[in-house]
């Protein structure tokens, strides 16, 4: 088990706001009726250190790599997004983020279809950093789901409407059910643990920007957003349900931001043994959750622009994120950074050290996220270099 979690804590590196995007290589023209297709991606390096575990090899080694297909016309548009890393061996686990088609009734009228990130929280990320916050291994944010989502803006307001009928899916890797990209409910390589599957998820989202006229620089972001779905328990042949809320604020001046989101995680899995964690999985590796309990993410971020020969951005920031769970004995996640990002052309460098507690991906056993394991405290230093195409 130890081995998996060294695994996953390189494989969350997929999480991230501060690096930047390419177009790559691009094929006819929006505006015409064929429209356009363009392929992008990267490669990445990494380097670790950290307090815990005896894999610490102290080396740069090849990391992971991205592809990106993306179709773009007047109405119609597309992605499909595939990883493939390397724990042990070249692509030894690899999985699909995105396929979607969406068709565009207007400019802020659209409608997706597909694998594709669920409307919960701030928005896909709820934070600057790009090992994921505590709340991403909760599988809520950043999570990819197959199913339609109706996005409406009417003015300022935002509204988002959606439905899943299931999670993204098991792909490439050693595990039993955990060979994906989003964490979802799974089957355990345990025989004694329960198999879940979530289905029917009812996602709604609704957020307002605030204008001053008398701070132009000024934005402000509010909303909330609603998560009920079915559990479906088929060791017990019964169905259960997840209800999640979160509400959540963003406000920036200038170069500067800051992002509070906070809710609760409320599932019923209808286990007969235990109802008080279920079975999670992720990046190759499966961890149990406790069932019920607030979370509560915080960042903020500085972007410096233009700070060496008008192209080198250096972005640092800071990061809380927490799950606080309401279950007797259990010892409450947490997952804090400090960070900073330096982008330069189609190179950027990610550095970021992690201080943690009950975390599976962080030092922390397959229950870390559950009952809790010692409440120590461990650290990682993350480096992470990226060449984008």
């Amino acid at each position: 088990m130890k081995k998996i979690y060294s695994r996953c804590s390189a494989g969350l590196l997929g999480c991230t706001l501060a690096v930047p995007c390419f177009a790559g290589i691009t094929f006819g023209d929006v505006n015409d009726k064929t429209g356009e297709l363009s392929i992008s991606g990267y490669v990445r390096a990494k380097y670790q250190d950290k307090n815990y575990g005896s894999d610490n090899d102290h080396k740069i080694q090849f990391d992971a790599a991205k592809i990106n297909l993306d179709y773009d016309s007047a109405n119609i548009f597309g992605h499909v997004e595939y990883r493939c890393y390397q724990y042990d061996t070249l692509c030894d686990f690899s999985t699909l983020v995105d396929g979607y088609l969406g068709y565009r009734f207007s400019p802020k009228q659209n409608l997706t279809i597909g694998i594709q990130p669920v409307p919960f929280g701030v928005a896909r990320f709820w934070e600057s950093t790009l090992y994921g916050g505590i709340n991403n291994t909760m599988g809520l944010e950043d999570a990819h789901n197959l199913g339609v989502n109706y996005h409406h803006e009417i003015a300022s307001t935002k509204i988002d409407m959606a439905y899943f009928a299931t999670d993204g899916g098991h792909y490439v890797g050693d595990s039993l059910d955990s060979a994906r990209y989003t964490a979802n409910f799974v089957k355990s390589s345990d025989p004694t643990k329960s198999t879940l599957s979530e289905k029917n998820m009812w996602i709604a989202r609704v957020s307002q920007d605030l204008k001053f006229i008398a701070a132009p620089d000024l934005k402000i972001n509010v909303g909330g957003s609603y998560w009920y779905s079915d559990i479906e328990n088929k060791s017990a042949g019964l169905t259960g349900s997840r209800q999640a809320w979160a509400l959540f604020s963003s406000v920036g001046y200038d170069n500067l931001a800051f992002t509070l989101t906070g809710g609760k995680n409320s599932v019923n899995n209808k286990d007969l043994n235990n109802q008080d964690y279920s079975v999670m999985g992720s990046y190759d590796g499966e961890y149990d959750v406790a069932n019920k309990g607030y979370f509560y993410t915080a960042d903020v971020r500085y972007v410096l622009k233009d700070v060496y020969k008008d192209g080198l951005n250096i972005t640092p920031y800071l990061t809380y994120s927490s799950y606080i769970k309401d279950v007797s004995g259990a010892k409450d996640s947490s997952r804090n950074f400090i960070g900073a990002s330096f982008d330069y052309k189609k190179v950027s460098l990610v550095a970021e050290y992690i201080f943690a507690k009950n975390d599976p991906f962080i030092g922390g056993s397959s229950s870390a996220l559950a009952q809790g394991d010692n409440n120590k405290t461990n650290r990682l230093l993350n480096l992470t270099l990226f060449y984008y195409f």
